[in-house]
């Protein structure tokens, strides 16, 4: 009878402490301040929209980390509909003749990935050149037979959206189907997507027999949220495609995988099944995953219930940890291809790339914000 009463005491203690735990998202105006404070630190560092990046060495401010940049700013204005940030990205555009590096004769989706964005303004305001090139390339594309193109997973958030976009606006089925072509060569023929685990190789050189120091497979989490980023948009801009079931399954697969490893503090590592081999937070994959779940929930595919709390600790964790009071982002890992890449990462450490960080934190504030309605 004493063990029972014990066990039932702390039975409810251990549920207090459970639910003193318990976090709650902030309100749409909080998160909606998080999102400008940090955009308005970028906008405010890069307020020419053609200026080349300089690093290692210079290169066009169209490239793709930029790109995923006004990804997410198209986010944040298709909420805060500032006259400010249109005309940011429609600069952005016309300081490029809404071109593509290395011009439409390129079959990289890094290069493509602006198509993205000039797409989304074309359809705000239908001038032709602002689709002209991009259109023209994955044309180009489609005439040949090669398939093979996408051999990272990267490639599939940078070019997915933009084939799922022609499609839309076009009505020809013929960027919707070399689109799954490419995307099934990625994932089936190239082998990158363990079915088992139900995440993502980032490239042949991390396919078995290679692991990380505790033995096991490397799933890079950026790589992955790449990925969560591109079957999301594809779901989204092509709810009737022939192929939607097998987008829906994989993303849902996947966000299943990712739900029971995400830290106590609410971040992803950048080694997803290695903790210990660069541990530590990490903002760009765990604002690509909470952009995931987050668009689930709100359009019906994932429980509330159930990934709710996972989606609450990770934007908190971001906005309270990572954003820097002046917007400056932090735990934002640099360009790269593995854990090990650009590291350490630290709050105070700077990314070689400040924009694609701020992008993907830009998609996630944009969902978690619709969760509050």
């Amino acid at each position: 009878m004493k063990t029972s009463k014990f066990l039932l005491l702390f039975l409810t203690l251990f549920s207090v402490a459970g639910m003193s735990k318990a976090q709650n998202l902030p309100s749409q105006k909080e998160i909606m301040d998080k999102m400008v404070l940090a955009n308005g630190y970028f906008m405010n560092k890069w307020p020419d929209t053609g200026k080349s990046i300089i690093t290692n060495r210079e290169r066009p401010s169209n490239i793709w980390t930029r790109a995923v940049y006004y990804e997410g700013l198209m986010a944040l204005c298709a909420l805060n509909p500032d006259k400010a940030y249109y005309d940011y990205a429609v600069a952005w555009g016309e300081a490029h003749k809404w071109g593509l590096r290395d011009g439409i004769k390129t079959r990289n989706a890094d290069n493509q990935c602006c198509g993205q964005t000039y797409l989304d303004l074309y359809e705000m305001d239908k001038k032709p050149e602002r689709m002209k090139d991009i259109q023209a390339s994955i044309d180009l594309m489609i005439s040949s037979d090669k398939i093979n193109d996408w051999n990272w997973i990267d490639a599939l958030q940078m070019g997915m959206p933009v084939f799922a976009k022609l499609q839309k606006i076009t009505g020809d089925y013929k960027y919707s189907e070399r689109m799954y072509q490419m995307y099934n060569d990625c994932k089936v023929t190239q082998g990158l997507y363990n079915k088992k685990e139900k995440l993502w190789w980032r490239d042949k050189d991390f396919l078995p027999p290679y692991t990380e120091p505790n033995g096991e497979d490397c799933y890079w989490s950026r790589g992955n949220g790449w990925v969560v980023a591109a079957l999301v948009k594809v779901i989204e801009i092509l709810p009737n495609d022939p192929h939607y079931k097998e987008y829906k399954k994989t993303y849902l697969e996947m966000m299943k995988a990712l739900l029971p490893i995400q830290r106590e503090d609410g971040f992803w590592n950048a080694s997803l099944h290695d903790p210990n081999n660069f541990g530590g937070k990490e903002t760009t994959g765990t604002a690509l995953f909470v952009y995931g779940m987050a668009w689930g929930v709100n359009h019906g595919l994932l429980s509330a219930k159930k990934y709710l709390p996972a989606i609450t600790k990770g934007w908190n964790a971001m906005a309270n940890e990572a954003v820097h009071p002046d917007g400056f982002l932090g735990y934002t890992q640099g360009t790269g291809k593995q854990p090990s890449d650009s590291q350490p990462v630290s709050y105070t450490s700077k990314p070689d790339f400040e924009d694609y960080g701020l992008g993907c934190f830009l998609l996630a504030g944009s969902e978690v914000y619709k969760m509050k309605k």
